[in-house]
């Protein structure tokens, strides 16, 4: 397992993300966790609205006499806060103040822990100003609660001016952007890879595996015609490379941008080596051509344009400009 940093920070982070929404046994999270940080996976990527999977993760970090490895301190520890706690409460709800500090002591607690790495916005709150959360979560880190911030499931151009304000106030900026991600959802290329990619961000990827659809699982009940393309490309894919049609598509993601980090998660922890070993896949670009080919993209009419606007003498002359 290799290392990145945490979009503009000197955090270290694996390049495999453990997802934990589907955690649900006690013993299988322990040995999940340990397969995961034996691999040296090192985060944990968790939140307030996962059912049982704080309280799951807080018990397997706690029991670490008999798994050595998961030692809380080892972890980049990540969870979220947003989603409704409670139905009949307006304010269990949104990204607003009183919202973060209460889901947040309620994360900590669940998860045995007196801070967090990276807390996450679990998705966009249109109803509560920007400036208000981003100064919420500064002062938790200020405070010594989180360690760093991150935004899921959030327009770019949302993140941009939230970028923007957290440089003019001084307040800690978001590190990284969460957001679904696979062969057959390519819609972030449009503007959160390059928004990620220009302001060093790093994207949290999850779904890469279209929550078993590009692996021809039997829980997908009717596929899309796109799915059975897809899936037929990675079959004829990972047969070339000796790989699972999982590897190929997690490694696929990876080889899309350097600031990708595709989520995993995992049921049972005899499933971790296949999905981990694809850090060490490297896919000839005549591969990439037919997996592409698969799940065609089109990033739509305002990016032709100024494409061909970049390209045309009309706009910028007939000077050849070599660039820095």
């Amino acid at each position: 397992m290799r290392y990145r940093l945490f979009g503009r920070t000197g955090l270290r982070v694996s390049e495999l993300f453990l997802g934990a929404m589907t955690l649900s046994d006690a013993a299988e999270t322990r040995r999940i966790v340990a397969a995961y940080a034996e691999a040296g996976g090192n985060v944990l990527d968790t939140a307030s609205a996962y059912g049982d999977s704080e309280r799951l993760l807080g018990e397997a970090l706690a029991g670490r006499g008999r798994f050595p490895s998961t030692e809380r301190d080892r972890f980049v520890l990540a969870s979220k806060y947003t989603l409704s706690r409670d139905q009949q409460d307006p304010n269990a709800a949104g990204n607003h103040r009183k919202n973060l500090i209460g889901s947040l002591e309620q994360s900590l607690r669940r998860l045995r822990t007196d801070y967090l790495d990276v807390l996450w916005v679990h998705t966009w709150d249109r109803h509560t100003p920007i400036e208000e959360t981003l100064r919420a979560l500064d002062d938790l880190v200020r405070a010594g609660k989180i360690r760093y911030i991150g935004v899921s499931d959030t327009p770019a151009w949302v993140i941009s001016r939230a970028d923007l304000l957290a440089e003019w106030r001084g307040w800690t900026a978001f590190a990284g952007i969460q957001v679904p991600y696979s062969l057959v959802n390519r819609d972030i290329e449009r503007d959160i890879v390059p928004l990620a990619e220009h302001l060093g961000l790093s994207i949290a990827a999850w779904g890469v595996l279209d929550h078993g659809g590009l692996t021809g699982s039997s829980r997908v009940a009717e596929p899309t015609e796109r799915q059975r393309r897809v899936v037929a490309a990675l079959r004829e894919v990972a047969g070339e490379l000796g790989a699972s049609p999982g590897q190929v598509a997690i490694a696929w993601t990876m080889a899309r941008s350097a600031v990708v980090h595709p989520i995993v998660g995992f049921r049972h922890a005899d499933r971790v080596p296949d999905s981990l070993a694809a850090v060490e896949l490297r896919l000839p670009a005549e591969t990439v051509i037919t997996l592409e080919a698969a799940a065609p993209f089109e990033p739509g009419p305002y990016a032709d344009f100024l494409t061909e606007s970049a390209a045309s003498p009309f706009v910028f002359g007939n000077s050849t400009i070599l660039g820095r």
